[in-house]
């Protein structure tokens, strides 16, 4: 009797069209399921309703004083915004859409390069090869050797970053954002030859990893990385000590390594919509940190000294976490980091750049 009572029950929990099994004990809290359910499904705990025959659970109650069995089937409810991510998983694990639409058949013709064009690049030295429909590097781009400053190949088809890049030697910024770049088809050796590189852009392609070779892009002051794959940031980042911006939202992290705080020169980072739940202390040493976005993660805490030790902190977005307004409060510095973000605001006021309605306290209330 004493095994029966304590025995492992098999559950069903209905959500947007899937089944998802769940065995859990009957001594289980429903907020314990809940914390189950947050990565199957995505969605906070805080924005999750379940439901037993037409009744709402109740956090603090365990299955068995809720009377839910083995064999039950219960329906999660989630409220709209709260969640960690791209979204709720919906029915069968929906992929990402796909925004571009052209196909092979209806591919428009990729923008060829004339003499004029070459010779204009050689001048100013600002390569502008964005949104011209190439699959492809073009081979006057390295006709162009140390004259290049500035190589924009951004919103195209191009699917492999050439060993030649290197040769490019002067380049400070590298725009690939926007194409069909996967893990094996950048170069990141030759990458890494760019002594002068100072802005890095690979933002929607289709990268699930980084080398550990970025950390030798030692004069890298902004880093874009946004709407990829990513589960993990390298270890190596923390080598990145003159990276002044970050942005990695909108990826599946689910750590960021300890390393990051050797990243004394950061002012803004964008880590929203990943599945973040925590962050390390080491955070707290990135003092000279003004903007820090985590939105739509899984974040139910943060580095206990973040707003005693980051003072140039303005800005914090923590919408749509298990962190609360009633909690940052409590949080050592919060005055500090308070009176900053207000008077922030208000000089965005004076300039007329936001309205009063879009002021907060950077998390949702209670």
């Amino acid at each position: 009797m004493e095994g029966e009572a304590n025995s492992t029950i098999n559950i069903t929990v209905k959500f947007s069209g899937r089944s998802i099994p769940i065995s859990v004990s009957m001594d289980s809290t429903v907020k314990d399921i809940k914390s189950l359910l947050q990565p199957l499904t995505n969605v906070l705990p805080r924005g999750q309703k379940l439901i037993f025959k037409g009744k709402l659970l109740v956090d603090d109650m365990t299955l068995r004083q809720s009377e839910v069995g083995n064999g039950a089937k219960v329906m999660l409810m989630a409220s709209q915004g709260l969640h960690q991510g791209d979204g709720p998983i919906l029915k069968e694990a929906k992929t990402r859409p796909i925004i571009r639409t052209n196909t092979s058949d209806k591919m428009p013709k990729e923008v060829p390069v004339d003499k004029n064009r070459l010779s204009r690049w050689k001048v100013t030295g600002v390569i502008a090869l964005a949104e011209c429909n190439l699959k492809t590097i073009p081979d006057e781009v390295w006709a162009t050797g140390t004259s290049a400053r500035v190589l924009d190949l951004s919103n195209n088809f191009i699917q492999e970053l050439s060993t030649r890049i290197g040769s490019l030697s002067s380049i400070q910024k590298l725009l690939l954002n926007g194409n069909d770049l996967s893990d094996e088809s950048i170069n990141w050796i030759e990458l890494t030859s760019l002594k002068h590189l100072s802005v890095l852009s690979v933002s929607q392609n289709c990268l699930t990893k980084l080398p550990y070779e970025l950390g030798a892009l030692s004069s890298l002051r902004q880093l874009h990385l946004s709407n990829n794959k990513l589960n993990a940031l390298p270890m190596e980042i923390g080598l990145l000590t003159q990276l002044e911006v970050l942005k990695a939202n909108n990826n599946r992290i689910t750590s960021i390594p300890p390393s990051i705080g050797n990243c004394s020169s950061l002012i803004e980072v964008d880590l929203s919509s990943n599945l973040l739940t925590e962050l390390p202390e080491t955070f707290c040493n990135l003092h000279a940190l003004k903007a820090l976005f985590l939105s739509n993660n899984g974040l139910n805490s943060l580095p206990s000294t973040l707003f005693k030790m980051c003072q140039q902190l303005s800005t914090l977005d923590l919408h749509n976490t298990e962190i609360t307004a009633d909690t940052i409060r409590q949080f050592e510095g919060w005055n500090g980091f308070d009176e900053r973000r207000r008077s922030k605001h208000q000089k965005l006021l004076d300039f007329r750049i936001m309205g009063s309605a879009e002021f907060d306290e950077g998390a949702d209330k209670n």
